[in-house]
């Protein structure tokens, strides 16, 4: 990693991204998901709910289930990716358009989003649940 200008460097499998120094805290009221602030930190228990906000906990998290940024096609605003999901293998992703980290994250930090997920079922098998959420709108 190299600092600079209040951003570091990371390269995951040859693709470089720019990812700030801090990640923003979780926006809301969680009293029920368990805050991951860090790759080193995990599930309490399995079937816990979780939320970072943390980009490479976020990345990780993807990249174990071998699931690759997204967003739905139609939904652009103003050239930027719209609604953002992640393409699963195997799950039909075929309405999805794959877009890179960094347009993932730009995205999801602009919206200020929480990412809200699982690491594995109650049985403790993996768990490919998420959802994103914007903490400042009522309906979210």
């Amino acid at each position: 990693m190299a600092a600079g200008n209040g951003s570091d460097r990371h390269d995951y499998q040859g693709e470089h991204v720019v990812m700030s120094q801090q990640n923003r805290p979780v926006g809301g009221d969680h009293p029920y998901e368990q805050e991951i602030d860090s790759v080193d930190e995990h599930e309490e228990r399995p079937g816990r709910s979780l939320i970072t906000t943390d980009h490479d906990v976020i990345r990780q998290w993807a990249e174990e289930r071998r699931a690759v940024p997204a967003t739905v096609p139609g939904t652009e605003h103003e050239g930027r990716p719209g609604v953002l999901r992640f393409d699963f293998p195997g799950y039909g992703g075929d309405d999805l358009q794959k877009i890179s980290w960094d347009d993932w994250f730009k995205t999801f930090d602009a919206r200020k989003l929480n990412f809200i997920y699982q690491e594995h079922k109650t049985d403790g098998r993996q768990s490919n649940f998420f959802r994103l959420e914007n903490p400042d709108r009522e309906d979210a």
